[in-house]
């Protein structure tokens, strides 16, 4: 089996944490190619910057997908989800999608821990959209200034612990989501010290990635996942043209 993970974002810092989270939640035999987005900013927190990594990401995927058996999306708001579902013949996870259905089937109500203030409203309209916002007790995110997208967990660990105990304490949080990817392999790391189940969004996807694979779900001829109608397009990349099955125009 081959996993193909996209960063949507440019920082190859979270790439390697991204990297090294997944390799822990592969199996024997599961092979993975870690892709970086080739445009875009050092981390996503806003709806514009949304957009351009699910570009990133789309345009990652038509270039490499061929060589895999499914892609995880590994940004927290899942950049570009439905439209990859809609274009690619195999499975493709979001790390939120993956993170908050495994946060419903341990507990009744989540909290979010985020990197930063202005992410909290991006994040509630994502949860929204998966149907589970009565399921959210909180997000509670960081106040200062990032130093180093690629050390949040270095700088900022104390206070991430901190929020996460706030979130249980006073919010109600049955589970806990430690939300991005700069954060990847945090909650494997501070588990213990908090009393409710942490979770990993990198490894629910990559974990939920190996098992779509063994199910082996059909590619959809019908339905709104249905391959998209051909017709004419300019400026997109010879892969990602094929890919949504559109035809050059001169």
């Amino acid at each position: 089996m081959k996993l193909l993970v996209i960063n949507p974002n440019i920082s190859q810092d979270v790439t390697r944490l991204i990297g090294t989270e997944a390799s822990r939640s592969i199996r024997p035999g599961t092979e993975l190619t870690l892709a970086t987005a080739p445009f875009g900013v050092a981390y996503i927190e806003t709806r514009a910057e949304a957009l351009i990594g699910g570009y990133a990401t789309l345009q990652v995927a038509a270039e490499q997908y061929r060589q895999h058996d499914a892609i995880v999306v590994a940004a927290f708001g899942d950049p570009g989800l439905a439209a990859l579902r809609e274009v690619l013949p195999i499975p493709v996870v979001g790390m939120t999608e993956a993170a908050l259905v495994s946060a419903c089937m341990q507990g009744g109500r989540f909290s979010v821990i985020a990197i930063s203030q202005r992410i909290q409203a991006w994040y509630r309209e994502c949860i929204a959209e998966h149907g589970l916002a009565g399921r959210l007790a909180s997000i509670r995110a960081l106040d200062e200034p990032l130093q180093h997208i690629g050390r949040v967990q270095e700088n900022q660990g104390d206070r991430l612990i901190e929020l996460s105990r706030q979130a249980v304490e006073h919010d109600g949080a049955d589970t806990l989501i430690l939300a991005g990817a700069p954060l990847a392999g945090l909650a494997r790391d501070v588990g213990h010290r908090l009393s409710v189940p942490v979770l990993d969004g990198v490894t629910c996807a990559v974990t939920q990635a190996q098992a779509m694979v063994d199910m082996s779900p059909a590619t959809p001829s019908a339905g709104s996942y249905a391959p998209p109608p051909t017709k004419g397009c300019h400026g997109l990349t010879p892969a990602l043209a094929e890919l949504v099955g559109r035809q050059p125009v001169a």
